[in-house]
């Protein structure tokens, strides 16, 4: 993989940094392996270690990473998937809370607030704020969020989101639906 993500025009920038190198080892986690779940198994595990260890985010505590998939006997559900965190809802349906509102609208959502959201989902009420990113398979279907909380407001910006969705689509281009 090469040392860029688009979006990042600074990569100097030590957030920058750390997307790029996270992006790097989830590329070399993910390479030779096509199964969804230890794909998103492995990469929740790795990106939930790497923001609570980075000091990029200092006094912004994340509290929960993992996946929600589409359920494919009730498409219009995604089911829990892999995760690191405490226990979660085992259901959302699309268009419903953030990560539903994320998988209906093919859109990621940086919330920096959850409880200012309409229709906010509160499975872990410690959880204050949250970035949601789709899991678009390569044709752009939606297959399920990847999903991360935290445990303050205002705990994640556009260079999350933007090292965020780079890191689910090497998650999408690795993994068969």
């Amino acid at each position: 993989m090469s040392s860029f993500i688009p979006g990042f025009n600074n990569t100097l920038d030590p957030k920058a940094q750390f997307y790029l190198e996270l992006a790097e080892q989830c590329a070399a986690l993910l390479q030779g392996q096509r199964n969804l779940i230890s794909n998103t198994a492995n990469v929740s595990s790795l990106v939930y270690h790497g923001l609570r260890e980075t000091p990029t985010r200092e006094g912004k505590p994340v509290n929960w990473v993992g996946f929600y998939l589409a359920d494919a006997k009730r498409p219009a559900l995604l089911a829990l998937g892999p995760f690191q965190g405490k226990p979660a809802c085992t259901e959302i349906a699309f268009g419903r809370g953030v990560c539903g509102t994320a998988a209906s609208t093919s859109k990621s959502l940086v919330v920096k607030d959850v409880h200012d959201f309409p229709g906010h989902i509160s499975c872990d009420p410690a959880s204050k704020s949250e970035v949601v990113v789709p899991l678009k398979a390569p044709n752009g279907k939606v297959h399920g969020v990847f999903d991360i909380d935290a445990s303050v407001t205002d705990a994640f910006d556009d260079f999350d989101r933007i090292g965020l969705e780079a890191i689910a689509n090497l998650v999408a281009e690795a993994s068969d639906f």
